[in-house]
């Protein structure tokens, strides 16, 4: 048990969580997340860069046509004074008149377009920002062209900002998604280390080991849940199979034990006793390939390799011969052998199959309901009952008669396979009818219905 521990433990230390699927999931997901929050930082960014450009050009435009009209209106020392005298946080406004430049400027920069185009050019300052950057174009009016420029550094600043804020907040989302997705990563690795100690004692063959399920009820509960089911199946199998060995063991030694005796004792048998002793063994050998034959015939059947010949059925017309066959058989135990027949019903089925699961179901209702017994075979529509009124079969143990090799205490003392209801259950499966055993009060009635 330490060292299987020790196993475990080696195992947990040798898995990755970054070499999981989870993680790979997660870095899908956070490059998907990455490029989506990208995507909308980069639109925003190009949209504040228009949304500056396009108020920029407005303003630009409506101080053009301002200054026009001035020097259209005004004489040359009016449209001076207005020059001076203009706001410099509503624009920078340059006038190179015949002795001087007048305006908010001290330079006029060489080759600056005609507006509406622009350039940006840098001043220097004696304030705490020395260098400004501006943004402007030349305008002709009657007294010359006028030079007409807006700061446009305060928004670059502010773009600049936001390009910084959007940098640092894709790191941070990069950074989070990938340690929320590793520590994701080790919270299935250790659901999946225990599955995996659980289904390490099942492997063992401790089959009552049981995967936990929380109340989450997640894909993993789901799959727990499945697997569960899965070997609570395996274990009923395995628990079919030994009950299955043991009836085979203590149906089968009888006979395998009247045969030994039996030829040990072919030797000192008088000529005239070989035959009948040949026939009593041939009829234990029989017995014990029959049990065999069954077997076969039953996992062919409900695995499906048995190609079924399907035909149009008569039910009504399979009662009738159902009865014609059993009649004699209830005549030798003194039984009162009934038919009764309603409206037909017609099934796509294997003739032969079909009826030999019936004539097991009359044969045992004959062999069990004892002498002077009442046998009935009803059929009504799509449903057939057989019923008797002897002692019947007890509530709890109906079920498991549909088992392999499974025969009542009562009966052990009549030869059998113990597979004859198995196979007509099997059988009925294949057709697509049901089976119940019920209460006649007294004795036993079965009710076959077809879909």
């Amino acid at each position: 048990m330490k060292r299987f521990e020790e196993r475990v433990i080696a195992y947990v230390r040798g898995i990755r969580p970054y070499q999981s699927s989870a993680w790979r999931i997660t870095i899908i997901f956070s490059a998907l997340v990455t490029l989506i929050i990208g995507t909308l930082l980069f639109g925003m960014y190009r949209q504040l860069n228009n949304e500056q450009e396009l108020q920029t050009n407005q303003h630009l435009a409506a101080e053009k046509a301002r200054y026009q009209q001035m020097a259209l209106t005004l004489d040359r020392r009016s449209f001076a004074t207005q020059i001076r005298t203009a706001d410099p946080k509503t624009a920078l406004v340059v006038w190179r008149s015949s002795l001087d430049l007048i305006g908010a400027l001290s330079m006029m920069p060489d080759d600056m377009p005609m507006l509406p185009e622009t350039r940006d050019f840098p001043i220097l300052t004696g304030g705490p920002d020395k260098l400004h950057i501006l943004t402007g174009g030349m305008v002709l009016t009657r007294y010359g062209p006028v030079l007409i420029a807006t700061r446009t550094d305060q928004l670059g600043t502010l773009i600049d900002r936001f390009v910084n804020a959007a940098i640092t907040a894709l790191m941070l989302t990069i950074v989070l998604t990938l340690a929320l997705g590793y520590l994701f990563s080790k919270a299935i690795l250790r659901r999946l280390v225990q599955y995996n100690r659980l289904s390490r004692r099942i492997e063992k063959g401790e089959y009552s080991t049981r995967l936990p399920v929380s109340w989450r009820q997640d894909e993993f509960d789901m799959l727990a849940g499945k697997f569960n089911r899965v070997l609570d199946t395996l274990e009923n199998n395995l628990n079919a199979v030994r009950g299955a060995t043991d009836n085979i063991a203590h149906d089968l030694r009888t006979p395998l034990s009247h045969l030994r005796i039996g030829l040990e004792q072919l030797p000192q048998k008088r000529p005239e006793e070989l035959d009948e002793a040949c026939a009593i063994l041939t009829e234990e050998l029989d017995h014990c390939l029959a049990t065999f034959d069954a077997m076969l015939s039953l996992t062919r059947i409900e695995e499906g390799q048995q190609t079924l010949e399907l035909q149009p059925l008569s039910l009504q017309q399979l009662c009738s011969d159902l009865y014609e066959m059993a009649e004699a058989m209830a005549e030798l135990n003194e039984q009162q052998l009934v038919l009764k027949t309603d409206e037909d019903f017609t099934v796509m089925a294997d003739k032969y199959l079909l009826f030999q699961a019936f004539f097991n179901l009359v044969d045992n209702a004959i062999k069990y309901a004892g002498e002077g017994a009442k046998v009935s075979i009803v059929q009504q529509g799509n449903q057939v009952t057989i019923s008797d009124n002897g002692p019947g079969i007890p509530a709890e143990d109906r079920d498991k008669v549909f088992d392999r090799l499974v025969r009542l205490d009562p009966s052990r003392h009549n030869k059998g396979t113990g597979l004859g209801l198995s196979l007509v259950k099997a059988i009925l499966q294949r057709h697509n009818a049901t089976i119940t055993l019920g209460d006649n009060q007294p004795g036993l009635i079965i009710t076959i219905t077809f879909s």
